[in-house]
C-alpha cells in the first residue's frame, strides 16, 4: 500500500546554537508536533518555531519539513500543515506543556474549555516524545497516545530522527512510520492547488 498522498511544503532546517550554559549538562531532547488548518497555516507554524526558540532554558535544535495532510476525525474541516520540532530543554514536561499552551493561545487558539475535540485549530502543539520518559496523568500523556498511528506525526518526526525510540513500544520512529505506511489505508485527497 502506498503512503497517503501528501505534499511536502518546505525543507527542514537545522539550527546552530551554542552549547547549554552552566554545567554543560545534556538537556533532554523533546520532539514537538506542530499543526495548523486555520488562517495562514504556514505563518502559524513559523511563529510556533520562533516561539519555541525563545522559551527559557530551551534550544530549538531542528525543524522538520512541512507536510499538507487530510484532517483526522468526524468534523469536516480544511487540510492541515504538519511539522515537528526538536528542542533541548531544561523545562520539566509540565512547564513545557504550559508554555506550549501559551504559544497556542498567542496564535489564536481557543481556551481548553471552548475547544471542540477533533476540531479545526489555528495551532496545535503536542509533546510527542520527551527523551525516554513515560508520563500518564490527567494533564499530560507522553509519548503522545496516538503517535504510533499517525502518519502526519511520524513522518515529520522521522525527518528529525528516524532512530528515536518509542519508550513503550520499543520501536524506532522509522519502524513505526514504515508500519503505518504499509498497513493503513491511505486517505485519498486531491493534490493541493
Amino acid at each position: 500500500m502506498a503512503p497517503p498522498p501528501q505534499a511536502k511544503i518546505a525543507d527542514h532546517r537545522r539550527f546552530a546554537a551554542p552549547p547549554p550554559v552552566g554545567n554543560n549538562a545534556v538537556m533532554p531532547r523533546v520532539f514537538i508536533g506542530i499543526g495548523s488548518n486555520l488562517g495562514d497555516r504556514a505563518a502559524h507554524l513559523d511563529r510556533a518555531c520562533q516561539a519555541l526558540a525563545t522559551l527559557p532554558r530551551t534550544r530549538l535544535a531542528a525543524r522538520s519539513e512541512v507536510y499538507e495532510t487530510e484532517p483526522v476525525g468526524p468534523i469536516p474541516q480544511g487540510r492541515y500543515l504538519n511539522a515537528a520540532a526538536l528542542i533541548e530543554t531544561d523545562l520539566d514536561p509540565y512547564e513545557l506543556l504550559d508554555a506550549l499552551h501559551t504559544v497556542e493561545r498567542d496564535e489564536g487558539r481557543e481556551p481548553d474549555s471552548q475547544r471542540t475535540k477533533w476540531g479545526p485549530r489555528t495551532l496545535d502543539l503536542d509533546i510527542l516524545l520527551y527523551d525516554q520518559r513515560v508520563i500518564s496523568s490527567d494533564e499530560l500523556v507522553v509519548p503522545h497516545p496516538l503517535l504510533h498511528e499517525r502518519w502526519f506525526a511520524l513522518k515529520p518526526l522521522a525527518d528529525l530522527d528516524p532512530n528515536a525510540v518509542h519508550p513503550l513500544l520499543e520501536m524506532t520512529v522509522g519502524e513505526l512510520l514504515s508500519y503505518v505506511e504499509q498497513h493503513h489505508q491511505p486517505q485519498e485527497s486531491p493534490e493541493p492547488q
